[in-house]
């Protein structure tokens, strides 16, 4: 099962105030304005809001060590480029950015913001302040398709509790640990089956997925919103990517350094391997754990949590359970957003807490790991 990843980190000053200056960065590297572009072993492109970078691999890869080495080089080519302009940081949302401090991205591709402004209106946290960890994971055939796509659904609960890295909105602590989740899964209310909670429905056939695109579709279209009749219009923690035959995972909050995203890559393969592990299959089930994992990271859930790192063990490969340490700390201590509220509480200052996190990414060191 091949795997890439796609990574999206805030471009900010050294105060970490956001700066919506993606496509300058861009220009500068390559002397225009582009919404991707080669940089060096992986890829450097533009998302929605110009206070965010993309980082992901030129191509995906079997092993998690080869696929940290390309992308962690990434981090290391934008800091010599860039050694005293700009501070990246992970996270699922920027914990300080308000509003006006950020900007749409107005070069090509525009066409598709303008009609997702008239349907849903851009001018709101869950378009303006997410940033997702995505893992691509390849399958062979539609038989395993179906399966994994049931499997990984089931997942979405944990898998949450496990990322939650968004417990600030504006500089507050809101009380949520999953704060991107919450804002993302409203971003698009007007035709809620877009993102459908999150959590999807479980399908039998490639047909049922089809049929679930073909309902948003329609709604699309009756809104004079064809442009965006596009498989990547699906926005359920797991979609089907049939241009690049795998399945997209979308539900994750962006960790605080590569290492940690391998980390919680290592965590979901084994367990996608593991054919005795239980599928639930009741969506209003799936959907209280997830709101429980929203509301409280790791916390609510650990020792179902365990039974999964257990499973999760049995069935890593040596490649993979380098990386395992990272989850079975987030277990026990909290995920990354229940220790930085820990360490906030403790002392009631942003700076602290954002340089650490600021650090662990361009050193690719996990938070609170030692």
């Amino acid at each position: 099962m091949t795997i890439g990843t796609e990574h999206e980190y805030s471009i900010n000053d050294y105060k970490f105030n956001p700066l919506p200056v993606s496509d300058e960065i861009i220009r500068t590297i390559c002397g225009r304005y582009e919404s991707e572009i080669l940089f060096g072993e992986v890829k450097l492109g533009k998302e929605l809001q110009k206070t965010v970078l993309e980082i992901i691999p030129r191509l995906p890869a079997d092993d998690l060590s080869v696929l940290e080495s390309h992308l962690f080089s990434g981090i290391q080519r934008f800091y010599r480029i860039f050694p005293d302009q700009y501070r990246l940081l992970g996270l699922g949302m920027h914990p300080l950015l308000r509003l006006e401090q950020t900007a749409v991205w107005d070069h090509d591709e525009r066409e598709y913001y303008e009609v997702y402004d008239r349907l849903f209106d851009l001018r709101q946290h869950g378009w303006l302040n997410i940033q997702a960890l995505q893992v691509n994971l390849s399958y062979r055939n539609k038989k395993e398709l179906v399966s994994q796509y049931n499997r990984i659904r089931s997942l979405i609960p944990y898998l949450v509790a496990i990322t939650a890295s968004s417990p600030f909105v504006e500089g507050r602590l809101t009380g949520s640990m999953d704060n991107r989740l919450l804002c993302y899964r409203d971003n698009q209310k007007e035709i809620p089956q877009i993102c459908n909670q999150i959590v999807p429905d479980r399908i039998n056939s490639v047909d049922d997925y089809d049929a679930m695109q073909e309902e948003i579709f329609f709604k699309l279209r009756e809104r004079d919103a064809g442009i965006l009749c596009e498989e990547w219009l699906n926005s359920s923690g797991v979609i089907v990517r049939f241009s690049r035959k795998c399945l997209e995972i979308k539900a994750l909050d962006e960790q605080e350094c590569i290492h940690s995203d391998m980390a919680v890559c290592a965590f979901i393969r084994p367990l996608l391997r593991c054919r005795s592990l239980p599928v639930e299959t009741d969506h209003a089930a799936l959907l209280e754990l997830t709101n429980l994992a929203i509301r409280d990271g790791t916390r609510g859930m650990k020792p179902e949590l365990e039974k999964l790192y257990a499973a999760a063990w049995k069935h890593a490969t040596e490649d993979e359970r380098q990386y395992l340490p990272v989850i079975a700390h987030r277990i026990d201590h909290g995920s990354l957003a229940e220790l930085m509220r820990d360490r906030y509480h403790k002392n009631p200052s942003f700076l602290p807490v954002l340089s650490d996190m600021a650090a662990s990414l361009q050193k690719n060191q996990s938070y609170g790991i030692h």
